[in-house]
């Protein structure tokens, strides 16, 4: 039995432990003897098996999902097993049931998430590295959970986990030749980009608020919500408006320096990113925008000024 571990796991795993891309390649030598050692997750097509991850030096215990087909098995998602609450008392062990249940839910929707964010991304990377390597030098190396955790703290609310696998793939763009690699070359922020934006933010939300106490109701002003974590911004040097992501709804919106009050994006960033990539890879078809070229650089036309349109090259395919 072929067995398989998808490329982007290979990357990511050693994130959640030294140990845990080791502990992968044990669980894959045991799928090839025994490949019916998981149990269906609920999504289709889909085992899941735990590892022990007192058997290996740092490293969690472990979720595990992957498909299988008659002669080919490829590992498709890997995360930590959630802490096992402590033993209830007979009358509630139902509800601890149901919530086991929706915590394996759960489990099983982040790591989906978590795929899709990685592979979108890779698109977008692979096709930098192939076409554009001054954008791809200009990508920060992933964020560690430590650095993560940091900026939960500055920013007072949890992650979500599509911005969170991101930032552990790259944590900010820093513009080849002064331009961001996404639509209208805008950039993703670094971390301390993305807590000072949101810091400044917060406080002008502050001020609104001492303002709306002598207000009525319906002329107070909402500027920001704390839900709000920034994301991309106008270029790399430019944060005066950009891109946040809404904890609360995982939807994208857009900032600005003066606080308008556009349409909220229909966008998830999931959605963004396979649309940046698929642009990339179809520039024909693109809509939103169209990527071209200046010497190594990616660059998207409706982020260029007059002065620079000799020089970009629009792509073809």
């Amino acid at each position: 039995m072929n067995v398989e571990i998808e490329p982007v796991l290979r990357e990511t795993a050693a994130q959640l432990g030294t140990g845990v891309p080791y502990a992968l390649k044990v669980l894959a030598g045991q799928l090839a003897e025994d490949p019916d050692i998981g149990v269906p997750s609920g999504l289709p097509g889909v085992l899941t098996v735990t590892v022990d991850g007192d058997l290996f030096e740092d490293c969690p215990d472990l979720s595990v999902g992957y498909i299988r087909e008659p002669d080919w098995i490829q590992i498709r998602f890997v995360q930590p097993v959630p802490p096992v609450e402590p033993p209830v008392d007979v009358p509630d062990q139902e509800r601890a049931r149901g919530r086991d249940q929706d915590q394996q839910v759960d489990a099983v929707t982040a790591a989906v998430t978590v795929r899709e964010v990685a592979d979108a991304w890779h698109r977008i990377t692979r096709w930098l590295k192939d076409n554009a390597p001054d954008s791809y030098a200009a990508l920060r190396p992933g964020a560690s959970p430590a650095d993560l955790a940091a900026l939960e703290e500055d920013l007072g609310i949890p992650i979500p986990v599509e911005l969170r696998a991101l930032w552990m793939l790259t944590a900010g763009d820093d513009g080849g030749g002064g331009w961001g690699c996404l639509p209208g070359n805008m950039a993703l922020l670094s971390l301390d980009a993305v807590a000072a934006v949101h810091g400044l933010k917060m406080d002008a939300q502050s001020h609104q608020s001492a303002l709306d106490t002598v207000r009525s109701e319906d002329e107070r002003i909402t500027v920001w919500e704390a839900t709000r974590i920034p994301v991309v911004a106008l270029g790399p040097a430019d944060r005066t408006s950009g891109l946040y992501l809404d904890a609360a709804t995982g939807y994208l919106g857009r900032f600005s320096r003066y606080d308008e009050h556009p349409d909220h994006e229909l966008d998830t960033l999931v959605t963004y990113l396979e649309e940046a990539a698929d642009m990339l890879e179809a520039p024909a078809l693109a809509t939103r925008d169209e990527p071209g070229l200046i010497g190594g650089a990616l660059v998207w036309r409706s982020g260029i000024t007059h002065a620079w349109e000799d020089l970009w090259q629009p792509l073809t395919g």
